[in-house]
């Protein structure tokens, strides 16, 4: 009986060691894309200001598409 349960506990032990390692797995790319996607939103913020400031465009420059 408690061979059974020792038995039990390994198994259990290991599948959640197995889910930790995939979960680590999962975090750890996320991680990665947060950080690119927060890197390509930094390149977009300047140059969206670089763009500001040296052309000024007003919505009255903009031809409306029916025309």
């Amino acid at each position: 009986m408690l061979e059974a349960r020792l038995i039990n506990l390994e198994m259990n032990f290991s599948h959640q060691e197995s889910l930790l390692e995939q979960l680590n797995e999962i975090v750890t790319a996320q991680q990665r894309s947060i950080d690119m996607l927060e890197k390509e939103m930094l390149e977009l913020k300047l140059s969206l200001s670089g763009d500001n400031t040296s052309s000024q465009r007003s919505l009255a420059d903009d031809i409306p598409p029916h025309y």
